[in-house]
């Protein structure tokens, strides 16, 4: 019985070896594979990897300014209505106020806001880069803002994601300067 034992054991250990062989013959067989075909397919790897990618740097100013230049206003301004400004207005009531004895909701109320000064109506707590923005809401600067409010004045705490279509922009404006005291003459 001892005999029969210890040759199950030899049996098993026969098994283990050519189980370890096929493993280590795949394993070089991989990297063989792998070593010829980089000799075969030899590739010249570039000095420098990826693509060079120039931007031009400016300031805040000078990127606004190029970006106003860009749009003529009074061109942008007769594409929209009035009546399309009212309904597209109503994706901004949820956080503005256009009515003249308005409140601040979220956002400042905007009745008279054409021609206002950026982050002035009291008893609203703008954000730092609003507060000290320094300009007034022309055509120009509503419009630019409109587009993305997060990208315009960097640090403002708007969270809308913008009007991308120039009609509903220019409706919106206009809506808002009708909305006033004393409507600016337009451009």
């Amino acid at each position: 019985m001892l005999y029969v034992h210890f040759k199950k054991i030899k049996m098993d250990s026969f098994e283990i070896n050519k189980i370890i062989a096929a493993v280590l013959v795949t394993v070089l067989l991989v990297f063989g594979i792998g070593k010829i075909s980089d000799l075969v397919f030899h590739i010249e790897k570039p000095d420098v990897q990826g693509y060079k990618v120039e931007i031009k740097v400016g300031d805040a100013t000078t990127i606004q300014a190029s970006s106003e230049s860009q749009v003529d206003i009074s061109t942008l301004l007769a594409s929209g209505n009035v009546e399309l400004g009212k309904k597209i207005f109503k994706k901004c009531a949820a956080c503005h106020s256009v009515a003249e004895d308005g409140k601040n909701k979220i956002g400042p109320k905007l009745y008279n806001v054409v021609g206002r000064g950026i982050g002035s109506i009291s008893g609203y707590k703008y954000s730092k880069a609003l507060a000290s923005y320094g300009k007034e809401w022309s055509f120009e600067e509503l419009n630019s803002f409109l587009i993305k409010p997060a990208s315009w004045i960097k640090g403002n705490k708007m969270g809308f994601a913008g009007l991308k279509k120039e009609e509903d922009r220019a409706s919106v404006i206009l809506y808002l300067n009708q909305n006033s005291d004393s409507p600016k003459e337009l451009p």
